[in-house]
């Protein structure tokens, strides 16, 4: 059993280490749309993967339509601050997509018009933050997922 763990456009290699690390101890796969902002050999992205980031099973798409070309037709669920259901309420079922923005702006507008329906958030309690680190989010959706699950 595994999701789908898909960044848009991510920008800090530091997250995006991280997060490939999360995906091969969860099952998951990692996908990964351009463009980035930095490069994956960038010594960041592996020092937080440690080593295990050559075992991360990755997909690299060229640009968010050749990833939604490639899969329209699954099931997905959109991350979002700007979500209005709680992820507690994502109908999590086996390979799934869990869509998550870049670091700085999150989801592209068109992406979050156009998903309303399968947008979701993360509660956040304070209103002196913005939104959770991507890859702590990553992590509470994943985890929750698999608690689904199981």
């Amino acid at each position: 059993m595994s999701y789908n763990i898909v960044l848009i456009e991510p920008e800090i290699p530091n997250n995006t280490g991280n997060i490939g690390r999360l995906s091969l101890a969860s099952g998951c796969n990692l996908h990964l749309v351009k463009p980035f902002g930095f490069e994956l050999s960038d010594s960041r992205v592996k020092r937080s993967g440690l080593d295990y980031w050559q075992h991360v099973p990755l997909t690299i798409y060229e640009s968010v339509s050749a990833f939604f070309a490639t899969h329209s037709d699954k099931k997905m669920a959109f991350l979002s601050s700007h979500g209005t259901k709680n992820y507690t309420t994502i109908d999590y079922t086996n390979n799934m997509f869990l869509i998550f923005g870049k670091e700085s702006k999150g989801l592209p507008e068109d992406i979050i018009k156009k998903h309303q329906n399968n947008l979701f958030q993360i509660p956040v309690l304070s209103p002196h933050v913005r939104s959770l680190n991507l890859a702590n989010a990553v992590s509470i959706i994943v985890y929750e997922g698999l608690r689904n699950l199981y």
